[in-house]
């Protein structure tokens, strides 16, 4: 695309490329895909007559959520297939992108997991709808259904995710005192501590992809979850240290040992408590923590 600077069409790709990959990234979950997605989009979008094309920002969305839902298709297939619980690939991004509550709500790793039981038509046309407002009509051509269907599965997805979302949205200084205390409490393998942050149905999950120590199966319950994490610290051995970081919108904190970085764990946050660990440790899918990713809803 640089040698085309200049030309119109690489102009406005450039110009709404972060849309376009945060609309590919909430549909995939996974930024190695989205990238590969707008790869797709700006060749169709390369031999668009642009002359023809009224609203040049929806037409691209239309292409980017048309490739998204072919490469879900196969990604489902894949992630059956995929060694313990799958995690959304977590994204480094801004410290002010907290202060943005629609995105860092929309990309926390609570709602991708949400969007995860969605189905692929579900949830692209509820990540158009909702998150980024796009009209049905346009949602319509972009799905290859009628406006009639698309209010009703956006009905229907609404309903589910409403049912399986945080109760509440975590002002950022509360979500950043709740992980203080338990950044604290891990660091000094405080168990009453820990006992005292972590919400009693506390769910944690981990993701090794096959190439790393996590349990197979989401581990439910305060004392298990305990159990389970100071376990896995002796199993993998070594200094533990924790840094701050913003994941997905969120605050979140990168785990190394004898400083090497071992993965990401995001929280959910409820009534000040966390009721749900998500610990990233699949090598595959930590390559983006070394540059922040732009991300936006416009």
């Amino acid at each position: 695309m640089s040698d085309q600077a200049g030309d119109p069409a690489t102009e406005t790709f450039v110009a709404h490329r972060n849309l376009l990959f945060t609309v590919a990234y909430e549909i995939l979950g996974s930024a190695a895909d989205a990238e590969d997605v707008l790869q797709e989009t700006w060749l169709r979008w390369s031999k668009v007559d642009l002359d023809q094309v009224r609203d040049q920002r929806a037409y691209l969305i239309r292409i980017t959520t048309r490739q998204s839902l072919n490469r879900l298709r196969t990604l489902q297939r894949r992630r059956e297939a995929y060694v313990g619980p799958w995690l959304p690939e977590p994204l480094l991004t801004a410290p002010d992108a907290t202060e943005d509550v629609e995105l860092a709500e929309s990309v926390s790793m609570a709602m991708m997991l949400v969007l995860e039981t969605l189905s692929p038509t579900e949830r692209a046309v509820f990540v158009l709808r909702e998150v980024f407002e796009v009209g049905y009509e346009e949602i319509a051509a972009a799905v290859d259904k009628s406006p009639a269907a698309v209010r009703q599965i956006a009905h229907r997805a609404r309903q589910h995710v409403d049912a399986r979302r945080p109760r509440e949205v975590v002002s950022p200084s509360d979500g950043q005192a709740v992980l203080e205390a338990f950044q604290r409490a891990v660091e000094a393998s405080d168990l009453q501590g820990l006992m005292d942050v972590l919400a009693p149905d506390v769910v944690a999950v981990s993701d090794g992809g096959g190439f790393k120590l996590s349990a197979l199966q989401p581990i439910v319950g305060v004392e298990k979850v305990i159990r389970m994490f100071v376990g896995s610290m002796q199993k993998i051995g070594g200094t533990l240290t924790t840094e701050p970081t913003v994941i997905n919108g969120s605050p979140a904190l990168l785990f190394s040992f004898d400083g090497e970085l071992d993965g990401v764990v995001a929280l959910r946050i409820e009534d000040h408590r966390v009721t749900g660990i998500y610990y990233v440790r699949n090598p595959e899918k930590l390559s983006r923590l070394g540059s922040e990713t732009s991300l936006t809803l416009h």
